[in-house]
C-alpha cells in the first residue's frame, strides 16, 4: 500500500471491533452464567480482526475469515434439528460482514487480479448461502398416510347438522367445525374468488378503543340468512347469497365495558318448540355482551324479543355484588341445551383477587328467567343469592365457549382458575378443586356431574380456552378436549373417565409459594402439541448480539422446565406460554376421515412477580383505582396492553409482569427461535401425528414492527380456529400474516391463499346457498396480535359457471 491507509478497511475494522467488544463483554457474562463460550471467543477474535483492519493490515481480514469458518459449523451444531430459521442470526450477519471483508481486501494489497479474486469470493459466498438456504428450506416435514376412512361416527348428539346451514358457533352443538360439503375440494380450491364483502361498521371511535379491538366473530347460517355480532355486540343479519344487510340491532355497549379486547365471538340460535309459525321470536338469536347482558332478538327483523327478560335482555351481573365497568364481560356465545342458555363470563383477570364471581348461569331461552346458577362455594343456592348476599367473589370462571350433549343433558364447561392468575395462597380448597378443569354440569339441576382437572393449583394462566368437541371414540360417546399446555384428552361424555392414556410428571417446586405447588402434574400420554423443553440454543434474534442477549436472559431466569413456578427476584420462563397450545380457536374434527386438525402456538412467556410497592411506583393500578385517582385529579398511567403485562393483582402481595411471547425490547423480535405457531393433523384412532407444519409466513412480521413482506413460512403466533370440509380442505386464517389459507388435509400443504384487508383472528364457517358452497371469514384484526383492525365480513366461492 506504500503507507497509504485504506479508509474502507478502517471503517469496516471499526464495525467489526465494536461488535467484538459487545460480544466479548456479553460472552464473558454468558460464560460466567454457565452458557456457551462461543460469544466470548469470537468476540475476542473479532476485536483483534477489527484492530488489524483499522491498521490496514491484511491479517485482520484473514482473522475475520477464520471467525466465519468457525462460526458456520458451530451454527449447524448449535441449531440442532432446526436448520433454517435457527441459522439466520447465527450466520447471516457474519456472512454480510464476510462479503464486506472480501470487498475491502483488494485495498490492502497491490497483488494483480485482486479485484477479480475479491469478486469471485463474494460470488462464491452469495451462491453458497443461497444454495444452503434453498436446500434447507426445501426439506419437507414427514407426512404419514391418512387413516383409511376411519370414521368416528357422523351422528351429532346436538340434534343439528352442518351442510346447507351452519347453525352453531362450532358448526353444530358437537363443535367439530366440520362441513360435509364437497363442491370445493383440493382440486379446485385454487379457483376460489371473493363473491361478496360486507362491513359491520363497528370500528373504534377513539385511539384508546383502537388499542382494545379484536373482533373474533364466526357467523351462523340458518335458512337464507347469516347472523353475527360485531366487536361491540351489534347484531347483524346478512343475505347468505349476496352479503346484503337485512337488519341490525345495537345493544349500545359503552367503551368503558371493554375488557382487554372488544370481541364478540358469535351468537346462538334457538327455535321455540311451542311457538306457532309467524309468532314473534319463534326463532331467535341470543348473544352475550361486553357489559354482561344476554340479548335476544327475532331472526326475522332483529327486534328484541319481548318475552325474553325485560324488553329482550337479561342482566347477567345480578347477584354479583359490586361490578366495576370492564371487570365482567361475555365474549362467547351461550350454549343452549334443552331450552336453557348456559353462559359463563370473563372476569378481567389480573385486576384484583376478589373480582366478581365466576358463577355459571342457565337462563330459559324463551323467557330469560334464571333456571340455575352454579356457585361452587354455594352449591345449595338454586337461583339468585339470598337477600343481602352475593355470589362468591374471585372463583374460577368460564370465559370461553362451552359445548353440550342434548341427550345426556350435560353442558361441558372449560373452566379457568381463580382470580388472580399468578398468586394462589388465598384460594380455597373448593376453588383449587374446580380450577382449570372440564366440568360437566347437569343442565336440569345446575349441579356438577363430573369434572376432569388438567392442572393442580394453576399459577400459569393455563385455564381451558378451547371448546370441547363431541365425538364417538371406539364406540363410546366421548369428549375431545385440548388445553393451553397443548395436551389432548378424550373423555367419556357421561362419566369424565379418560379414554386415552393420562399420566403424571414430577413438577418443579420452589417459587414464591413453595408450599402451594403440587409435586406432580397431569399430562396426556396420547397426544400433545407441546414441544421439548427450552435450551439456551433455542434463543434467537436478528443477529448474534441479540441472540446472545436472549441467551443471557435465559440463563439469568428461573427455568426448570414445564410448570416452572413464578418468582419475585428474577424472571421465570413459562413454556408453553398462556396463549397455547390450543386456545379459544379450538380444534376441527373430520369425523369421516377420523382426523383432528389443530393450529397452535409455540411461544414462552417471560414472567416476573413484582412487589406491591414497586408496582405502585410503576402505576400498575386496577381500573377502579385509576378511575378514583382521575376523579381526584391525579395523573395516572392509562394504557391497553396484553393480559398480564403489568397487571396489579390487587389484594395480593405481588403484581405480575408477563412478557407474552418473550419479546425483545426495541426490535419486538421474539427470544425463542421460530416456529412460533404450527398446524397439525392427528389420527384420532391412534393419537399419532399425520403431519405437522409451521403455520404463518413472515409477510407481515419483522424487526421494529416493520413488515418484511417475505413469503417464507416461519410459523407465527395465531389466534382463531380452522374449519375442515368433506372436500379434503382446511380453511384457516388466524396467523399474523393476514392471509386466508386453504390447506390439503392429506399433506398439510397450502393449496390457495389470499391477502386479507385486516387480521383474520376468527374462525371461518362454510355453508351452501342456492346450490353454491360459500366460505366466510370475519376480518376484524386483533390489537394483541398486532394485526390491522377491520370490520369486513368476506365470502368466497367457486366461479358461478
Amino acid at each position: 500500500m506504500g503507507g497509504r491507509r485504506s479508509w474502507s478497511a478502517i471503517l469496516l475494522g471499526l464495525v467489526i471491533a465494536a461488535i467484538g467488544i459487545v460480544l466479548g463483554i456479553g460472552g464473558a457474562w454468558l460464560a460466567v452464567l454457565g452458557g456457551s463460550l462461543y460469544y466470548l471467543v469470537v468476540g475476542i477474535a473479532m476485536l483483534a480482526a477489527g484492530v488489524q483492519l483499522m491498521r490496514s493490515r491484511m491479517i485482520g481480514a484473514y482473522v475475520y475469515i477464520g471467525v466465519v469458518a468457525v462460526t458456520v459449523p458451530w451454527a449447524f451444531v448449535d441449531a440442532h434439528s432446526n436448520l433454517v430459521w435457527a441459522l439466520v442470526p447465527r450466520i447471516v450477519a457474519p456472512i454480510v460482514l464476510l462479503i464486506a471483508t472480501f470487498l475491502v481486501m483488494p485495498t490492502l494489497t497491490r497483488a494483480p487480479n485482486r479485484w477479480k479474486l475479491a469478486g469471485g469470493g463474494v460470488a462464491a459466498v452469495i451462491a453458497a448461502t443461497a444454495v444452503l438456504f434453498t436446500v434447507l428450506g426445501s426439506q419437507d416435514s414427514t407426512v404419514a398416510a391418512l387413516p383409511a376412512q376411519n370414521s368416528i361416527g357422523m351422528g351429532d348428539p346436538s340434534g343439528t347438522a352442518t351442510g346447507a346451514d351452519w347453525p352453531a358457533y362450532g358448526g353444530t352443538g358437537a363443535a367439530r367445525r366440520y362441513s360435509p360439503l364437497t363442491q370445493i375440494d383440493a382440486g379446485n380450491v385454487g379457483q376460489l374468488q371473493q363473491v361478496w364483502l360486507s362491513h359491520t361498521g363497528d370500528m373504534p371511535a377513539t385511539p384508546a378503543a383502537a388499542k382494545m379491538y379484536g373482533a373474533e366473530t364466526t357467523p351462523l347460517k340458518i335458512g337464507d340468512a347469516l347472523y353475527l355480532c360485531s366487536a361491540k355486540n351489534i347484531m347483524i343479519s346478512l343475505d347468505a347469497a349476496t352479503g346484503k344487510e337485512r337488519w341490525r340491532f345495537d345493544p349500545k355497549v359503552a367503551d368503558e365495558w371493554i375488557p382487554y379486547t372488544a370481541a364478540c365471538r358469535g351468537v346462538s340460535y334457538y327455535k321455540n318448540p311451542v311457538a306457532k309459525p309467524g309468532d314473534a321470536c319463534a326463532e331467535r338469536v341470543i348473544e352475550g355482551t361486553l357489559d354482561a347482558r344476554l340479548v335476544a332478538v327475532d331472526v326475522k327483523d332483529g327486534k328484541p324479543c319481548a318475552d325474553f327478560g325485560a324488553n329482550g335482555q337479561v342482566d347477567a351481573k345480578i347477584g354479583m355484588g359490586k361490578v366495576f365497568p370492564g371487570l365482567v364481560s361475555i365474549n362467547s356465545p351461550p350454549v343452549i341445551i334443552r331450552g336453557i342458555a348456559v353462559t359463563g363470563h370473563q372476569t378481567t383477570d389480573g385486576q384484583e383477587r376478589w373480582e366478581p364471581s365466576g358463577v355459571i348461569q342457565g337462563f330459559d331461552a324463551v323467557t330469560g328467567k334464571l333456571r340455575f346458577a352454579w356457585d361452587m362455594k354455594h352449591p345449595e343456592w338454586n337461583g339468585y343469592p339470598p337477600a343481602g348476599q352475593e355470589w362468591s367473589r374471585g372463583t374460577p370462571n368460564m370465559w370461553t365457549i362451552a359445548s353440550g350433549d342434548e341427550q345426556l343433558g350435560l353442558v361441558y364447561l372449560p373452566m379457568g382458575n381463580s382470580t388472580v392468575d399468578y398468586w394462589s395462597t388465598l384460594r380455597s380448597p373448593i376453588e383449587n378443586s374446580f380450577g382449570t378443569s372440564i366440568v360437566a354440569l347437569d343442565v336440569t339441576t345446575g349441579k356438577p356431574r363430573w369434572k376432569f382437572q388438567a392442572v393442580k393449583n394453576d399459577v400459569w394462566d393455563y385455564d381451558f380456552g378451547s371448546q370441547p368437541s363431541l365425538i364417538d371414540y371406539k364406540g363410546t360417546p366421548a369428549l375431545l378436549v385440548a388445553s393451553k399446555q397443548g395436551d389432548m384428552y378424550v373423555l367419556d361424555r357421561a362419566t369424565g373417565r379418560p379414554l386415552t392414556p393420562v399420566g403424571t410428571i414430577k413438577a418443579p417446586g420452589g417459587g414464591i409459594e413453595p408450599g402451594q405447588r403440587s409435586p406432580t402434574q397431569i399430562v396426556s400420554l396420547w397426544q400433545t402439541l407441546r414441544k421439548d423443553p427450552l435450551t439456551e440454543s433455542d434463543m434467537w434474534g436478528m443477529s448474534p448480539i441479540d441472540q446472545m442477549i436472549c441467551r443471557i436472559n435465559f440463563r439469568r431466569a428461573s427455568y426448570k422446565g414445564f410448570f416452572t413456578p413464578p418468582e419475585v427476584d428474577r424472571h421465570s420462563i413459562e413454556y408453553p406460554g398462556y396463549n397455547g397450545g390450543s386456545d379459544w380457536g379450538s380444534l376441527a374434527v373430520d369425523p369421516a376421515r377420523g382426523v383432528i386438525v389443530a393450529n397452535y402456538n409455540d411461544m414462552p412467556n417471560y414472567n416476573r412477580l413484582v412487589p406491591r410497592v414497586q408496582a405502585d411506583k410503576q402505576g400498575w393500578f386496577t381500573r377502579e383505582q385509576k378511575a378514583a385517582m382521575l376523579k381526584d385529579g391525579k395523573q395516572v398511567k392509562v394504557e391497553a396492553g396484553a393480559e398480564g403485562a403489568g397487571d396489579p393483582q390487587a389484594g395480593t402481595p405481588y403484581a405480575i409482569d408477563v412478557n407474552a411471547g418473550w419479546q425483545m425490547p426495541f426490535t419486538g423480535m421474539l427470544c425463542k427461535q421460530p416456529p412460533y405457531g404450527g398446524i397439525r393433523a392427528i389420527d384420532i384412532a391412534t393419537g399419532k401425528t399425520i403431519w405437522d407444519r409451521p403455520f404463518g409466513s413472515a409477510r407481515k412480521n419483522g424487526p421494529f414492527g416493520i413488515p418484511s413482506y417475505l413469503p417464507f413460512t416461519i410459523g407465527t403466533p395465531n389466534n382463531g380456529g380452522s374449519v375442515v370440509t368433506a372436500g379434503g380442505v382446511i380453511f384457516v386464517a388466524a396467523a399474523t400474516d393476514d392471509l386466508f389459507k386453504a390447506i390439503d388435509i392429506k399433506t398439510g400443504k397450502i393449496l390457495w391463499q389470499v391477502a386479507l384487508p385486516a387480521g383474520g383472528q376468527a374462525t371461518p364457517m362454510v355453508y351452501e346457498q342456492n346450490g353454491r358452497e360459500y366460505v366466510v371469514l370475519m376480518t376484524g384484526g386483533h390489537h394483541f396480535m398486532k394485526t390491522p383492525i377491520g370490520d369486513q365480513v368476506i365470502a368466497w366461492a367457486l366461479p358461478a359457471n
